[in-house]
């Protein structure tokens, strides 16, 4: 956090005066040093226009909101800035169109201001350098700083009287950097005053000791580390861990000394990379804080500030914790002083409480054993915070949130924004593409690009995914040899994940082994096969997706690098490592740390354990066929999901589009993860919806979240126990937002029913087709267009229809049909709808009279295994209904949206779905169409308020039937 923009002139003719009398720092000059290339200067400026365009709270920014131009200005006014100069730095330092943090939090008072972040940041400094030094952009930095400020000024005040505990959530995204936001969070806290930092990192010691390592290395230093031993003395250096055995040890951080030489204080460790939490190292000593002012508490600034802090990372395990509540039992007087904070990594495995409520007794609760530690350290320390971590929230989200012990985020639950450079669900499935699937390429769509289905016709295509490993791993090696930095291909993995049963993985893993030996990769046959595949495959995606990438002329450049891959592989005459055991024994005897080994280049196979918490590094190749019915373990099994810095296009997911489970049933695993990613996405833009405050307060609090979890699939449904958990939704106000239902009806009676109801609007509407224009983002001059059947009904006509179709899931639908019942400018603003009926054409097209009507169009949609669809609508409808509503910048290439948009106006895209594929080779031509095998489904955008009086909102109410009040 940096102080605010001031008047550059007066500020350079201050320093000129003082300290560089003969300098010439005018403006002119200043904009002729950037415009030269001075990289130095303009590394300078970048960093602090990207901190004050992240800024989200300081006095200065005149309520302008972060990363946006009106913010941009705002600085410049504050700067005096001429024109020129702005103009050139706004081409050197663009504005940032990284998202921020979504914040859902119960009203706080305010204590973590700029004075006070920038007056104590020693170790935010030292972190903040190191992350520069990594090659972090000063956007990622400046993100990160006020996503970590966002947490620590929603923890108590550490110099406060009153003892106060907050609890929070952060969610990020599956392998996508959450270390990184505790590790800033940490050392944010521990600048503020927190003096004792507890991490819970993992079940495995493995786990735990990449998390200890990770903060020694960034956060507490090599000052901290040594605690005054000479690095050149053996002697010394005994009970020290990394020096002599990390060769990433000359990058720790260093502070420059000891901390408390430097007007700071020390971080003691109390666990290292190689020991867990034992006991108190010096007894209870070990948490003994001197007191400059003995008759003051500790938490008094004037020791607060002087007293060194202790951090631990400890395992997720009953042992372990017992000996931590047991020796903290022991300690009395200081630990109601102690401001502590204890993070909580992948918060969702473990610490919550899984037991049966039924079977507890009256007045009681009881606790699975984590749990119930946990809840112990909490009530130990009566200063202490409590911060989870997680990339699937949703069971932190159902804990009791009346259970005051329990770890429920009561006080905040912060969403992170998808870091640059991220791989994730959206680079693998083609969501709400507008392209049509016969004109997707390896351009412009991600699954062709990455995915690879495993089909009955197609085999296992364990053979091509092995062979696409070597092939990858040899343009790695390729690229790193014509000058692409090569630490990104340190690691080369492949994983494989069929099965949870360790004797499947022993097979798997055996017969894996076998067909490697058997590839014959330097034979003729070997090269020709991964040639046609080069050809086929790599080349193709290359030439798409990297072109700015070093890449082969043809297959015969790679062979010099195959053989080199097929070593790495092969070393040690075991390319395969079977990753499943329970304990650190059996890990620590893997031969698989990715810190201390220089190069893993290896095929993993396994099941859970590494698909939690377990950073597969370098990989690149997935095999995936296992299947689960649980939404949060599916998406911990992403490990596909990352950073892939130099080898994004090399990225390949071989994934099962037809496995068996259960006694008859298939899945289509690649359908389920966007399934499933859909649901987290729409939590997600749900709460980035009603984080905004309303008359400055906010208008849903981490107590009502529950209900805005999507329950489409069996595994997130919650037991809830009381009022606000039973929080019932009411009512979804969403002006100018899209509403798309999807769970309809699959009985034959309510399908005819439904196509009754809409029978007035399908024989109403026009005989002559309607011209609508999608125009792309890009801007690149291109439009796709289609036609369609149009018609305006009147709001009464559409909310008598809506009220009288069956739906699948009624409760889902029910908020949004309260919205649609108040059309006056505080509700929906709503007094008619223009009907959309897109229109297709071509070979497979399909088209059928609906109850008498006239030939309309057909799509097909499928449902996923859960009974819904996952979208219907199609994004180039979307755009001109969008424009319709206003919710869209009207546009000269697509007049007919601006002929039909009118003030207080909504539009509705229409559907007769057919469950059925289309077949091209007898496609129906005008038939009558069997209603009891036809969903009507609808899409919606209410029409954008232009008075402002009606925005985004959310309405609850008790579940307790006998309570009526809204909460």
């Amino acid at each position: 956090m940096t102080s605010g923009p001031k008047h550059f002139a007066k500020w350079a003719a201050l320093a000129a005066d003082e300290d560089h009398p003969d300098a010439d720092l005018t403006e002119e000059t200043f904009r002729a040093r950037l415009t030269a290339g001075d990289e130095a200067l303009l590394a300078l400026w970048n960093r602090h226009l990207n901190d004050w365009d992240f800024a989200e709270s300081a006095p200065w920014t005149a309520d302008t909101p972060p990363r946006t131009t009106e913010r941009r200005t705002a600085v410049y006014e504050r700067l005096r800035l001429g024109a020129d100069l702005r103009k050139v730095l706004d081409e050197l330092v663009r504005v940032s169109e990284v998202p921020g943090a979504t914040v859902i939090t119960r009203e706080f008072t305010p204590w973590y201001d700029t004075e006070r972040a920038r007056a104590r940041s020693f170790y935010w400094r030292a972190y903040e350098r190191k992350l520069r030094a990594k090659g972090w952009s000063s956007e990622a930095v400046a993100g990160l700083d006020e996503a970590s400020r966002a947490v620590v000024e929603r923890l108590a005040d550490p110099e406060q009287t009153a003892a106060r505990q907050a609890k929070g959530l952060v969610v990020g995204y599956v392998q996508s950097g959450k270390t990184a936001n505790f590790t800033g969070v940490a050392a944010k806290a521990i600048d503020a005053g927190y003096r004792l930092v507890i991490v819970l990192g993992g079940t495995l010691n493995m786990l735990r000791a990449q998390t200890q390592r990770r903060l020694d290395m960034e956060l507490i230093g090599q000052e901290n580390i040594l605690r005054g031993a000479d690095p050149d003395d053996v002697d010394s250096l005994v009970g020290v861990d990394y020096v002599g055995d990390d060769e990433e040890w000359p990058g720790f951080v260093r502070h420059g000394g000891r901390p408390s030489t430097r007007g700071a204080f020390d971080i003691e460790r109390l666990t290292t990379r190689d020991n867990d939490y034992k006991s108190l190292a010096q007894g209870i000593r070990a948490l003994e804080f001197e007191k400059r002012e003995p008759t003051r508490p500790l938490h008094d600034p004037s020791n607060l500030h002087h007293a060194a802090a202790r951090v631990m990372v400890v395992k997720k395990n009953k042992s372990v914790l017992q000996k931590l509540v047991k020796d903290l039992k022991q300690i009395h007087g200081i630990l109601g002083e102690l401001p502590a904070l204890i993070i909580d990594d992948e918060s969702d495995q473990a610490s919550v409480n899984t037991s049966n409520p039924k079977k507890w007794e009256q007045g009681r609760t009881d606790r699975t054993a984590i749990n119930k530690l946990i809840s112990e350290l909490l009530g130990l320390l009566p200063r202490a915070q409590y911060v989870g971590y997680t990339a699937t929230p949703f069971a932190n989200v159902f804990v009791d949130p009346s259970d005051g012990d329990d770890i429920f985020p009561s006080d905040f639950l912060i969403s992170l924004p998808r870091p640059a450079g991220y791989m994730g669900v959206q680079d693998f499935h083609d969501l709400d593409s507008a392209v049509p699937h016969e004109e997707r390429t390896y351009a412009n769509s991600q699954e062709k690009a990455h995915v690879r289905g495993i089909h009955d016709s197609t085999g296992d295509r364990l053979q091509e995914a092995m062979d696409a490993f070597v092939l990858s791993g040899a343009l790695k090696l390729y690229r790193a040899a014509h000058g692409v930095p090569e630490e990104p291909f340190r690691h080369h993995t492949m994983l494989v994940h069929e099965s949870v049963k360790k004797d499947d993985h022993a097979e798997l893993a055996l017969r894996i082994n076998s067909m490697w030996h058997e590839a014959g990769y330097a034979s003729t046959a070997g090269h020709a096969r991964l040639a046609a595949l080069w050809e086929s495959d790599f080349a193709k995606v290359g030439e798409a997706r990297a072109q700015d990438l070093p890449t082969p002329a043809s297959y015969e450049e790679l062979r010099q690098h195959v053989s080199r891959a097929r070593q790495l592989v092969g070393s040690g005459g075991r390319p395969v490592i079977v990753v499943n055991g329970d304990s650190d024994r059996y890990f620590d005897q893997l031969d698989l740390d990715f810190d201390r080994t220089p190069h893993v280049w290896k095929i993993l196979v396994g099941g859970t354990k590494l698909s939690r918490g377990f950073t597969v590094e370098g990989l690149t190749v997935t095999y995936y066929r296992r299947t689960t019915q649980q939404a949060d373990t599916l998406m911990q099994m992403g490990r596909w999901f990352g950073f892939r810095p130099g080898y994004r296009d090399l990225v390949r997911l071989y994934i099962g589009r037809e496995e068996t489970y259960g006694r008859s049933r298939t899945a289509d695993l690649y359908e389920a993860f966007e399934s499933v990613c859909r649901d987290e996405e729409l939590f997600r833009e749900q709460l980035a919806r009603y984080a905004q405050l309303v008359d400055g307060r906010p208008q849903l609090t981490p107590s009502q979240v529950r209900p805005l979890v999507s329950q489409h699939l069996p595994g997130l449904k919650p037991s809830a126990r009381n009022k606000m958990y039973n929080a019932e939704l009411v009512e979804i106000r969403s002006p100018g937002e899209w509403v798309e239902p999807t769970a309809y009806p699959d009985a034959a009676a309510d399908l005819k029913h439904n196509a009754e109801i809409w029978k007035p609007v399908l024989t109403a509407l026009s005989q002559e087709p309607v011209p609508f224009v999608y125009l792309p983002s890009d801007d690149r001059g291109t439009y796709v267009s289609y036609t369609a059947k149009t018609h305006v009904i009147p709001h009464a006509q559409l909310l008598s229809i809506l009220e009288s179709l069956t739906w699948g899931r009624p409760d889902l639908f029910a908020p949004h049909l309260e919205y649609l019942r108040d059309p006056s400018d505080n509700g929906c603003g709503t007094d008619d709808w223009a009907v959309i009926l897109p229109q297709t054409s071509g070979r497979t097209a399909t088209a059928g009279s609906i109850l008498g009507s006239q030939p309309l169009s057909l799509v097909h949609r499928s449902r996923n295994t859960h009974g819904v669809f996952n979208r219907i609508s199609g994004m180039a409808h979307r755009q001109s209904a969008e424009r319709i509503a206003g919710a869209r910048a009207l546009a000269p290439d697509d007049p007919f949206a601006t002929r039909f948009h009118r003030p207080r106006r909504g539009a509705l895209l229409l559907y007769p779905v057919l469950e059925s594929e289309s077949d091209p080779n007898n496609p129906a031509k005008a038939v009558s169409v069997n209603t009891a095998k036809l969903v009507l489904a609808a899409a919606f955008v209410p029409a954008v308020n232009r008075t402002g009086t009606a925005r985004p909102y959310v309405r609850f109410r008790a579940g307790d039937s006998s309570k009526s009040a809204s909460v």
